[in-house]
Parts: structure tokens; sequence; C-alpha cells
């Protein structure tokens, strides 16, 4: 069925022959010589982007990159004041007069792996330049407390939605970072990694240790109840960080959101413990962090957890022609679509989880995994020469904390892991809701464990009418009075004004103490 005025679908499309480009590197990582060799052919013969279409900069970039189209790519960098690219251009006449000028942190963040390769690869820095312009103007824009938001105006650089995530529109912005200095050799990617991650322990993650939130880029406040299937990823890149104690929490809520739909929705509402967002095009994220997990540990649970995913997509998702995007996880209703990523990463992260012998599972280099999966490797005399001191370690390397520790040896050692066997393991499953019980129960003595949390702090209004507008939470009068509203072991406190107070949680968790006034 042809959509021609479906910009959802064609401004990723782009109609070049998507799929086939995205896929090239799935034959190697199969060890399909005849079907890379016949892939690479078609490539040739039927590939070109000398089209009328205007695309997506950033999917283009992580699916589709190459000499030719990344000069088709370089007008969305021209055209801004900032350096921060437009998000869409057209493949033939560049950036459209009437295009927005809005874009998201992760699409303009996720370009200097690939455009820096091609750089070094064609001696031409015009690419490198133009993404390492825009990756360091979203990172001068940061606020006090190294967040940032999730939309940016690229010509005035004021932020327009100020929702610092690990999730949508703004996830791989940290991945690259960290990967940018795994590749290049760079510390200053480093630098800018440790500054972020660090903030993202501080203001982003939940005092549980399991949740990663929706807060202010400028406070640190609760801005949304719910968590989204592309930031299942963040465990994996936790692992690249060495950072496994919060990469195993994280994962786990991801593992029983999965195990109760047998899926993972868009969005899940961690306040009401049900879906937001229904529907799961078989993203590969949570899939991703499995594998990486597991190459981290060697825990047969991860395997497990694999298991257990590749026969949900059997059962749900297999169709005649492939494997259908769920519509709705509730009711295992189909889409008809099918995303290149799902060959391009989803099937390519599970076979390497399975496959543990594969090449790729044992060389020992500065490669690694685009945000598509796609694998890239860059020689020595790539390199740029730069100092190899060392830079300082900063609060987030200091607080890495790594608890796992490998099963002991026995003849039963398949079945034997750490992760379900920790005494916390079944909170990530009471935070979703999931009631079955396929973890042992916590230990009735309890984890002999303070929590650590910075405090909460809230504002209090006193009398007067605010202005609402159509998305805010907010009530007004004596019959709706502003709320705090309690979730897990937190508070959200919404747009209330006057005084200010500092609240900090009592140690046996009855209450709050305040414990400053502003």
């Amino acid at each position: 069925m042809i959509r021609k005025h479906n910009t959802i679908i064609n401004d990723v499309l782009g109609d070049y022959s998507l799929t086939l480009v995205d896929c090239l590197d799935t034959f190697v990582v199969f060890n399909d010589r005849k079907g890379f060799e016949k892939a690479v052919r078609d490539v040739i013969k039927y590939v070109s982007f000398d089209q009328d279409n205007k695309v997506q900069v950033f999917e283009v970039n992580i699916r589709a990159l190459g000499a030719l189209v990344c000069k088709r790519l370089l007008p969305a960098f021209q055209k801004s004041k900032t350096g921060i690219p437009y998000a869409r251009v057209n493949l033939k006449y560049g950036v459209p007069i009437n295009e927005t000028h809005e874009t998201c942190t992760a699409a303009a963040g996720t370009l200097i792996i690939e455009f820096g390769v091609l750089s070094r690869l064609t001696n031409d820095t015009r690419f490198e330049d133009a993404a390492k312009k825009a990756l360091f103007g979203l990172w001068n824009r940061r606020t006090d407390l190294n967040l940032l938001g999730n939309v940016i105006n690229v010509q005035t650089g004021q932020w327009i939605h100020t929702a610092s995530s690990t999730g949508a529109g703004i996830d791989s912005f940290y991945e690259y970072l960290l990967k940018a200095y795994v590749l290049f050799g760079e510390t200053e990617y480093l630098d800018m990694f440790n500054e972020a991650y660090n903030s993202v322990l501080r203001y982003v993650k939940d005092e549980t240790g399991y949740l990663y939130r929706n807060v202010n880029m400028m406070n640190g406040g609760l801005m949304s109840n719910w968590v989204d299937s592309l930031s299942a990823y963040f465990p994996g890149l936790q692992v690249l960080a060495g950072d496994l104690d919060n990469a195993i929490k994280s994962h786990l809520l991801y593992y029983n959101i999965w195990k109760k739909y047998n899926a993972m929705p868009e969005r899940f509402n961690f306040h009401l413990r049900n879906v937001e967002l229904a529907t799961y095009p078989l993203r590969p994220e949570f899939i991703e962090s499995t594998y990486f997990l597991y190459r981290a540990t060697r825990d047969p649970f991860y395997l497990q957890v694999g298991e257990m995913v590749l026969k949900d997509l059997e059962y749900y998702a297999r169709v005649n022609c492939g494997f259908a995007s769920i519509k709705d996880v509730l009711t295992k209703s189909l889409d008809e679509r099918m995303e290149s990523f799902l060959l391009s990463e989803t099937f390519k992260y599970l076979y390497l989880l399975f496959d543990t012998e594969n090449k790729i599972n044992s060389m020992d280099d500065n490669f690694i995994f685009t945000t598509e999966a796609h694998l890239i490797f860059l020689p020595q005399k790539y390199l740029k020469k730069h100092s190899e001191i060392r830079p300082s370690m900063s609060g987030a390397e200091r607080s890495f904390c790594s608890i796992y520790e490998k099963p002991s040896p026995s003849k039963h050692l398949f079945t034997t892991s750490v992760i379900t066997s920790r005494s916390d393991a079944d909170f990530a499953r009471e935070l979703v809701g999931f009631e079955e019980r396929t973890l042992p129960l916590l230990d009735p003595k309890g984890i002999c464990e303070v929590p650590k949390s910075d405090p909460q702090v809230i504002e209090v209004s006193f009398g007067g009418l605010q202005e609402s507008h159509e998305d805010d939470l907010i009530y007004q009068g004596q019959e709706q009075q502003q709320q705090i509203i309690k979730y897990v072991d937190g508070l959200i406190a919404n747009r209330l004004k006057g005084l200010k107070l500092e609240l900090t949680k009592r140690v046996d968790k009855k209450g709050y103490d305040v414990t400053k006034g502003m």
C-alpha cells in the first residue's frame, strides 16, 4: 500500500531501499557471505539518493550514511545559525523553506560517530566538524545541573521542551558521548559523558534505583509519570560505562514490563502501573541491554530473557511475510509495517546473545555498535594524536560499585543465576504491578542498607489563580486544590509557587521532615 502523504513513514523510508541498506552488516554478523554479496550488488544497482523526498537527518545518518548521502545532509547544518542541524532536509533541494526550527537533542547529538568516521576515511573534515559543532552546541546549552532538555530551536538555541530523561528525544545523545570516546579515544567526550551521567544518577534516577524519570532540566523536578521503551537501551550503556549495579537494576524494570505484556509498550506509567501508549514496533533496546549484560556477567538469566523475547516475537508478531509491528500490546493486534531496525538491530542482538562463539563477541578493540547496531571499526592510523593521560575521575565514576558475583561452579551451572537470587530482585516486579511469582520472595529481614538520596524540594503556593495550559495538570479554586501526589517512595509537586520547602525522607520511611525553608 502506497501512502504518499504519510509523513511519519515517508520521512524515514526516503524511497531509497532503506531496509536493504540498513541491514547490510546483518549479513556479516550472520556469516551469510552470499547474502551479503547479493545485497551489495543490489545496492549498487538499485539505490539512489537523488530523490525529491524530505527525510530525517538523524534517521538517514544512523541507517544509511555514506559520502554521497552525507553531502545531501550538510545543508541542515549550514542553514542553522547555531550549527545545530534542522531535523529534516530534502535529499535533492536541501532545507525546505517552511521547515520547522525544532529538533530534539537525540537527533542533533547522535551524529559524531558516523560523521567523524566518514571524515577520517575520506579526509574531508566537513562532516566531523559539522557534527562536533552540533554536539557542543547542545552541550554548551546545558543547565547548571548539567542536564539537557528534549527539544531545542536550531536558530535561537532556546529550549522548547525542558524535560530531561534517558528516553525518547535525548537517549542516544548520552550513548554517543561514551561511544565517541571508545572509538576515537579523545578524552573530551569522556569528560562530557561523566558530567552528564553523574547528573543523570543524581536527578533523573529515582531513589529506588530502578526508575529513570522525565525531570525538569532546570530544577530536577518530576515532569511525567512514565518511562518509554527507547530508554530500555540505557542498562546496556551503563554496562559499557562499567556501572553494573545500576545496569542490573534498571534492566529488571524493563524485564518485568515485558513479562507483564509479552512485549514492550511505548510508554509505561509507573504511577498507575499500566500501559500509557500500547504500541510496540519490535524495538531492539531491551534486547540490546540484555545482550550487553550477558556479555558482562555471563549470567544465564539473560539467556533466559532472550529466549522469552524470541518466543514472544514468534508467537505474537510472526506473519507469513516476516514480523509485524504490534499495534496494541494489550490485545496483540498487529500493524501493517515491519521496521528496518528489526533486522538491523533486534535480531542482530538476539543472534549475538545466543551465538556466544561469534567472532564479534571475542574481539577486543575500539569497535562499537552505533545506535542502529552497525559495527564500526577505526584503525589506529585514523585516530588523531592526543594525550594519553587519563582525565581525573568524576563523581559518576567514583559512584560505580558493581555488586555482581559469578555463580559458584556447579554441574547445574546453566540454571544458576545471581540475578534472580538477589534479595531485591522482585522489587522491580512490584514497581510495574506484575503479579506472577517467578522470582524468589524478598528476604523477610530486608536488605541491610540505608538508601541515600537527595532531599525532595517542593514549592507550596498560598491562594491566587494560575493560568492553565492544555497539557498541564494544574488545579484551581477552592474545590480543586493543588495536589502533591505520592508515587513509589517519592512526591510529585505540580506547578506550585510561593514557599519553597526542602523535605527529607525519614529513615523509617514514615513521612518527611522539613529540613529547610526558603
